[in-house]
């Protein structure tokens, strides 16, 4: 089954997703953190409390011993922690050392097959192409998640494919079409996949027709029902 990240680090709307249990995970970045008014730390913090899925926290460091240092800080604050790595060449070496650890590592800022096979081949337990930016580059994002996947599953690498960058709910449908593993897109997105006129329409109109049954059963009381 696919699963649903939110992208995002603001506490209320991952507390209103998760509570609907359509929530599997977070992923967080320092862009999305620095949009939160409040202490990052707190708040990377309260996500891993919040979310029993896999949470992703992003190292800042570009160097290996920074990256190393960091992500054993960040593996830290729970179990459910992911440490988010660029792909770079000392963001694979830092994502081969922590897998050995047994630290879970979400390798990001990857936009091409080979990109991904690398990071799969450092031990990577997800991988992150960015579909969006891609698209905006001129480029086939969604071709990059159909190559990734079919690659991954010829060689049966564990890695996950998580379909990042994320603009809108066809990105979603595409996605899961083709088999990636995890999807994460933001608050925004999730809620047109909720949203859809019809369901408004169809809603309104059972409750004004209820509302002429009880006109004609005065009585009728619901609540009153035997289970």
């Amino acid at each position: 089954m696919v699963q649903i990240f939110l992208d995002t680090a603001n506490l209320d709307a991952i507390r209103k997703y998760n509570d609907m249990g359509i929530l599997d995970g977070v992923t967080t970045n320092p862009t999305l953190l620095a949009k939160e008014n409040s202490d990052p730390i707190e708040i990377m913090k309260e996500i891993i409390r919040i979310v029993k899925g896999p949470v992703s926290l992003e190292v800042v460091s570009t160097d290996i011993d920074g990256m190393l240092e960091e992500a054993h800080r960040l593996a830290r604050f729970g179990t459910n922690a992911v440490i988010k790595i660029p792909m770079t060449p000392d963001g694979l070496k830092a994502i081969k050392r922590l897998s050995s650890e047994g630290i879970k590592t979400n390798c990001t800022l990857v936009f091409s097959p080979n990109q991904a096979i690398l990071a799969a081949k450092a031990g990577a337990t997800y991988v992150s192409p960015f579909i969006g930016r891609l698209d905006d580059a001129g480029h086939d994002g969604m071709q990059v998640i159909r190559d990734t996947v079919q690659i991954f599953r010829n060689y049966n690498f564990s890695t996950k494919v998580l379909v990042a960058s994320v603009r809108h709910p066809v990105h979603v449908v595409e996605a899961a079409k083709i088999g990636a593993d995890v999807i994460t897109m933001p608050p925004d997105v999730l809620e047109k996949m909720i949203k859809h006129p019809l369901t408004d329409k169809g809603l309104s109109t059972f409750l004004a027709d209820w509302e002429k049954v009880k006109r004609m059963n005065p009585n009728i009381d619901l609540s009153l029902v035997q289970p």
